[in-house]
């Protein structure tokens, strides 16, 4: 199994997003969306550095010269162009990250100008507000290459998903990563008890559950409990077992924009809440015993998992006399290899006895679990088997 390639990139310079408009009405809603994604952002007229640019933000001279280390065109994360300043921005260099944004966008024309202009996309205030204040606000925290988001979803009944989970998860954390554990099956007994911190303090999925806009990625990792050197996001003892689908796709993407590895304990039963998940995965291991009647169950889950995973493959756990090898399983569903766990010796009484899954770093599910971050991470990323 090769590198895995994670959508987005890291964000040119520094954390200010740049304005280009001289509209005031425009101005004054693109500094008020910028305040609240907690962002200062740098305003010109024109792009920076040619000539007739300027500052121009609040009380500046149109034809003041740009000040000396102020954002330019090629190094500013994010630029937000007003539909009057795009006619000035053509014949710019073509970068990532610009939004030509009006608050009259009937003009037939305006898409020619954000052709013009290189622009991602057109947006409209004040249709598009809450879209414009997160990516505004993705500058603000850094937001570069995503985390490798990987789920890990049991074929079959026991079939061991949870426990690699936790093993990817303390594994990827050993070696470096920073890492959120997310346990997406609110039936499946608690991440946070299979790690030993049932009683740890922080935040559970209940407190999130009211979630429905942007949730802050730095104050979500902040919030969760940390065990073994990793962040869990776990249920709590209640009685609460839904949490609705906006709020989990606002916060495994939060959980992603802190970079590293977020690994997903999903559950078998793919609903709209999973689905939102699976959308924002990179991979899907699914967990199959090497056993006829698993690999028949595992056939019924893959199909749900496909409609919205971009990438499920195959991790073959076990295999009883005259089961099947890892390949025939593979084969008969018809999805990508990713490797076999051997059974572990004595695993379920060091768990019973407190050691999470893969915390044995000669044990065979530690040694799948450092291969895998291996291979998909590349050494580049300092993960060593």
């Amino acid at each position: 199994m090769g590198r895995i390639a994670r959508a987005g990139g890291p964000a040119p310079g520094g954390g200010r997003p740049l304005i280009i408009t001289e509209d005031p009405v425009l101005l004054d809603d693109l500094l008020r969306l910028c305040a609240a994604a907690g962002a200062e952002p740098h305003v010109h007229h024109a792009v920076p550095g040619r000539s007739g640019s300027g500052e121009g933000a609040r009380g500046g001279s149109p034809g003041a010269a740009a000040t000396a280390g102020s954002v330019g065109w090629e190094s500013a994360p994010l630029v937000l162009v007003g539909d009057d300043a795009a006619r000035r921005v053509r014949g710019a260099p073509r970068r990532d990250g610009v939004f030509l944004v009006g608050r009259e966008l009937d003009d037939p024309l305006v898409w020619q100008r954000a052709l013009e202009i290189g622009a991602e996309e057109v947006l409209r205030l004040p249709d598009a507000e809450g879209r414009l204040v997160d990516r505004i606000a993705d500058v603000v925290e850094g937001a570069g290459r995503p985390a490798l988001a990987v789920g890990v979803i049991g074929g079959s009944g026991g079939a061991g998903a949870s426990t690699l989970a936790c093993a990817l998860a303390l594994r990827a954390a050993r070696a470096g990563e920073r890492t959120i554990l997310i346990d997406g099956d609110p039936l499946g007994g608690g991440m946070d008890v299979l790690l030993g911190g049932e009683a740890a303090e922080g935040l559970r999925w209940p407190d999130f559950a009211g979630s429905r806009g942007r949730v802050g990625a730095g104050a979500l990792e902040e919030s969760l409990p940390e065990l073994h050197a990793l962040r869990v996001l776990s249920w709590d003892r209640g009685d609460r077992v839904v949490v609705p689908p906006a709020a989990m796709r606002s916060v495994v993407a939060a959980a992603r924009r802190r970079g590293g590895v977020v690994v997903v304990d999903l559950p078998r039963r793919v609903d709209e809440a999973v689905a939102e998940v699976l959308a924002q995965l990179d991979l899907v291991l699914m967990v199959v015993p090497g056993e006829l009647r698993a690999v028949a169950a595992a056939g019924r889950v893959a199909a749900g998992v496909r409609m919205a995973a971009r990438d499920v493959r195959v991790v073959v756990r076990g295999r009883g006399p005259g089961g099947l090898d890892a390949e025939a399983v593979a084969g008969l569903l018809g999805a990508p290899l990713a490797g076999e766990v051997p059974v572990e010796v004595g695993l379920p009484g060091r768990v019973a006895e407190g050691e999470p899954p893969g915390a044995q770093g000669r044990g065979a599910l530690a040694r799948f679990c450092d291969g895998f971050w291996q291979r998909v991470l590349g050494t580049a990323q300092g993960v060593t088997a």
